[in-house]
């Protein structure tokens, strides 16, 4: 089967909180807030750069609100990322890293990876009802080769 993954339905209390929070202090794009009917309103947002979106709303979901888990985003610069997510007011966990002192056992150190290798690096969110969100680090040193400016301090 050939498909595309294009959207993600989180669980949430006050669909205009969720909206202000992810599109003014995540920075997601609104692509459509549709309520032909009070029982039924659909928001849709993407991150910059992705091709996969949520949505959440009324009548889209029974899942318990704050429930989703497991939603990442990944970027090239953590560092960046966090400090913007920061400024725009999200509370943001601190960095870590991978311990992988003899293969990885599940471990954490605080920060960021010394290497700053793919899929090494971690920080956490939620939003206004809990739903957690991960950044994750991939891409870096694609980012340093091509040019980019980037802050090794945390």
């Amino acid at each position: 089967m050939r498909a595309q993954f294009e959207v993600v339905t989180l669980p949430v209390a006050n669909p205009d909180e969720s909206l202000r929070f992810y599109r003014d202090q995540v920075g997601f794009d609104l692509d459509i807030d549709y309520a032909p009917v009070p029982e039924f309103r659909v928001v849709q947002l993407t991150p910059q750069g992705a091709t996969v979106s949520i949505q959440f709303g009324a009548g889209l979901s029974d899942a318990p609100h704050g429930s989703a888990r497991g939603l990442y985003l990944v970027v090239p610069d953590i560092i960046a990322a966090r400090r913007e997510l920061i400024g725009r007011g999200v509370v943001v966990s601190e960095i870590r890293h991978k311990q992988t002192d003899g293969g990885w056992h599940g471990g954490f150190d605080p920060g960021v990876d010394p290497e700053r290798a793919d899929y090494a690096s971690f920080a956490d969110f939620r939003d206004p009802d809990g739903n957690a969100w991960v950044l994750q680090e991939r891409g870096h040193h694609l980012t340093e080769t091509l040019g980019g400016i980037t802050d090794r301090s945390e």
